[in-house]
């Protein structure tokens, strides 16, 4: 009986991490949300690493960001490609407005996040 019970604890034991890790990849788990290389802060880390943003500069950003984030996530899946693509675009454009000639050739100059594409002005 004790060798059962020491075995039962070693699984449980061994499955938790495992439940956690399949938690933060997938999409719909709650510790995914907001920490992605696509979500705001990351993209703000992202811009800021490339044109040194002010302040003010990363709060607006941030508020661009984070509307966009919930206009593409407020689509159907079947159209955030296509209009997903568009609302980046816009933000893009937004983004250059908040920027100093100098940071908008830095922000034009940034390369496209991987398995994107390159972002037109």
């Amino acid at each position: 009986m004790k060798v059962l019970k020491i075995v039962v604890c070693s699984l449980a034991l061994a499955v938790v991490p495992f439940v956690q890790a399949q938690a933060e990849k997938s999409p719909s788990g709650e510790a995914r949300k907001g920490g992605g290389r696509g979500s705001p802060d990351a993209q703000i880390e992202r811009i800021d690493a490339a044109v040194t943003l002010t302040a003010e500069q990363k709060t607006k950003v941030r508020e661009i960001l984070a509307s966009v984030q919930e206009k593409t996530q407020a689509l159907p899946k079947e159209e955030r490609r296509a209009q997903g693509a568009e609302l980046r675009k816009a933000s893009n454009a937004q983004i250059r407005a908040v920027l100093t000639p100098e940071q908008q050739k830095k922000f034009d100059a940034m390369p496209a996040p991987q398995g994107g594409k390159k972002k037109s002005q």
